[in-house]
């Protein structure tokens, strides 16, 4: 695993992986491995260049057709100073209550404004791992981070 500093957004105290592709060990391999399958499957059909709803629309067919457990657009509240502020938070795919998925159909990229939001979201929901998956590109790019 890479140990990384932590980003923008206030995240200064968490410290995350991001979880390197020849790594043997780290939490909900198999589940990370499936997902990401899933998510090759609809950028081999679905080729890049279309909006992120339509990605999302296409994984959650998959997700249907493998019977895999998941919410969209799961809503996080955000504690601040004992209150729980107005505007929530809202992650794209939630598996097996245990991993966020984040879909992005960026032609630059994963960039580190996508590994904020992930670990924000990560941080709300009390998650420990979470996948950016980008579909704008010719290849699919994916990330897993660990809190």
């Amino acid at each position: 695993m890479t140990h990384l500093p932590a980003g923008r957004q206030g995240l200064a105290q968490i410290r995350y992986y991001i979880v390197e592709k020849h790594m043997e060990n780290f939490p909900f391999k198999n589940e990370t491995f499936q997902l990401i399958g899933v998510c090759m499957e609809v950028h081999r059909l679905l080729g890049h260049g279309f909006l992120e709803i339509v990605y999302k629309d296409a994984v959650e067919y998959e997700a249907r057709q493998k019977d895999l457990q998941y919410s969209r657009e799961r809503e996080y509240l955000i504690e601040y100073k004992n209150i729980i502020l107005p505007h929530k938070l809202f992650a794209d795919f939630v598996f097996f209550d245990s991993i966020i998925l984040e879909v992005k159909a960026a032609e630059e990229g994963i960039s580190s404004v996508f590994i904020s939001q992930l670990l924000n979201y990560l941080k709300a929901s009390r998650c420990k791992v979470g996948l950016i998956i980008n579909f704008g590109k010719t290849k699919l790019e994916y990330k897993r981070l660990i809190l």
